[in-house]
């Protein structure tokens, strides 16, 4: 359940690019929370840790507790940052609940 909710949510962001990509500049915050999903759910796809719930608590913090996410294309480094660990401690929240993975639809 966890890898189809990576896939759909991987999916998604990258439409939420595209689509503050086409509206200019007054979307570059969207661009860049959507870009942090994307970076998120690629690391975790990834990883290969979303059999069990345990690895991938250990993968979350791992990633938590980075200095430094890189990225290209991004607009703003400090706000992309920010948007990927808002991402990781949501997930890291759901993991520990073990809930909101059946929450597949695109806008959340």
């Amino acid at each position: 359940m966890v890898r189809k909710w990576l896939e759909r949510r991987f999916e998604a962001a990258r439409l939420d690019q595209a689509a503050a990509d086409r509206r200019g500049y007054e979307a570059q915050d969207d661009y860049d929370k959507a870009a942090a999903e994307e970076w998120v759910c690629r690391a975790l796809k990834a990883a290969g840790c979303t059999n069990d719930q345990e690895a991938l608590a250990r993968r979350l913090k791992e990633l938590i507790g980075q200095d430094e996410y890189q990225a290209t294309g991004i607009y703003d480094n400090v706000r992309f940052e920010r948007h990927v660990r808002g991402h990781l401690r949501k997930l890291a929240k759901m993991t520990k609940a073990n809930e909101g993975f059946e929450k597949t639809l695109r806008y959340q």
